[in-house]
């Protein structure tokens, strides 16, 4: 049975969901099961081991079983969002716990650690985490407990040395986690380079069809940390409904053609657009000109399908060539089978890291003719 073999590839446990059909019917498709409760024996007990659904939602257990295993972890978790698995793992800590991330990264979850985070008492320090140095350097011994990476980081889509943040982070008594939520577990296996913990904004190129809204962490193995985070998990009722989880798990089975299909695209997109007259920069890590291109070939197996177009002209040439765009939708997310472009800085206000005439792409699953079709027209 599928789910019990262990020399199949991850595009394989994929196709199947990970699992064997479980249920008396013999369906293909896994089961959605609604059911909020579980019934108690006439002696008392739950020998199903199942209680209540915030906590023992058999749909749950199948994408966290599949994730788990594709990342090479230990224990995993299904949350509300990304931001519930982020914001839940930060708050396992104590206040006066120093933190360090960095500078680019996902704008809400920064708004966050500058804002609750900081006035429940976490001491959060910035830093370029793309820069080893930078990295090393913000870690204070014995005191940071925290190191947090987002790599590609949005929406610049900056590297960093998973494996050196690591053992940076070991020797200075912290725990490395990993938002991979732009790449997947199928480009850049964060445990086996050695991360403590894995998040995934579920919503984006896990569920890959912009109608499930879910987020994940990924234990490497047992701590007390990861014991406080599940804690909070249950007793905040951070938890999808069941369809979210099962509408995760079933887009889960097309990710590793849908990624296949967006790294292609991007790169072909990229490297068209690099000599465009109206594009100052491209951003995307699949360029050997890219600051942490070395590092990305190092340490991804594709270099996804995000990238940024930095338009002459700044904020209103950006909004402009935007405008005019039919084929790439002007919408927020990532990792549908559409491609979306999005001005960030209009998202993110002033201190964002995106430059003004910043255009976020991700690219989707359309025929990338068509797509730098598109882009040429609104670029003029």
């Amino acid at each position: 049975m599928t789910g019990d073999r262990t020399d199949l590839s991850a595009a394989t446990l994929l196709a199947h969901g990970g699992v064997p059909p479980a249920d008396s019917t013999g369906a293909v498709l896994p089961a959605l099961q609604f059911s909020t409760t579980f019934l108690r024996e006439a002696d008392n007990s739950y020998r199903n081991g199942r209680v209540y659904a915030r906590d023992d939602n058999p749909t749950f257990e199948l994408p966290e079983r599949l994730v788990c295993r594709l990342e090479g972890g230990f224990e995993a978790r299904l949350f509300s969002s990304g931001m519930a698995a982020a914001t839940s793992l930060f708050m396992a800590l104590r206040p006066g716990d120093h933190v360090v991330a960095p500078k680019v990264m996902y704008w809400a979850l920064r708004h966050w650690l500058k804002g609750p985070a900081s006035d429940w008492g976490l001491n959060v320090d910035f830093a370029d985490l793309s820069d080893p140095d930078s990295l090393q350097a913000a870690l204070i011994p014995r005191r940071t407990k925290l190191l947090w990476v987002e790599t590609p980081a949005n929406p610049t889509w900056s590297i960093t040395d998973i494996q050196f943040a690591a053992q940076a982070a070991h020797a200075a008594g912290a725990i490395l986690a990993v938002d991979s939520s732009a790449s997947t577990p199928l480009i850049t296996r964060p445990i086996a380079l050695g991360a403590d913990f894995v998040m995934h904004s579920c919503t984006k190129y896990l569920n890959g069809h912009d109608n499930a809204v879910s987020g994940m962490l990924v234990a490497a193995g047992p701590s007390e940390l990861w014991e406080r985070a599940k804690s909070l998990r249950r007793g905040n009722g951070s938890i999808p409904g069941s369809l979210d989880a099962w509408l995760l798990l079933n887009g889960m089975r097309t990710l590793a053609v849908r990624l296949e299909r967006a790294c292609s695209s991007a790169m072909t997109v990229a490297k068209e657009m690099s000599s465009h007259r109206h594009i100052e920069q491209v951003l995307f890590p699949g360029l050997p000109d890219h600051p942490g291109h070395a590092i990305a070939k190092r340490q991804m197996s594709m270099f996804g399908g995000m990238l940024s177009l930095v338009v002459r002209g700044g904020a209103e040439g950006a909004i402009a060539a935007a405008a005019n765009m039919t084929i790439w939708r002007r919408a927020t997310s990532f990792g549908g089978p559409e491609s979306l472009v999005e001005h960030r800085r209009s998202i993110e206000g002033d201190d964002s890291a995106a430059a003004p005439g910043l255009l976020r792409l991700s690219t989707g699953l359309e025929d990338p003719v068509d797509l730098l079709g598109d882009l040429r027209r609104a670029l003029g």
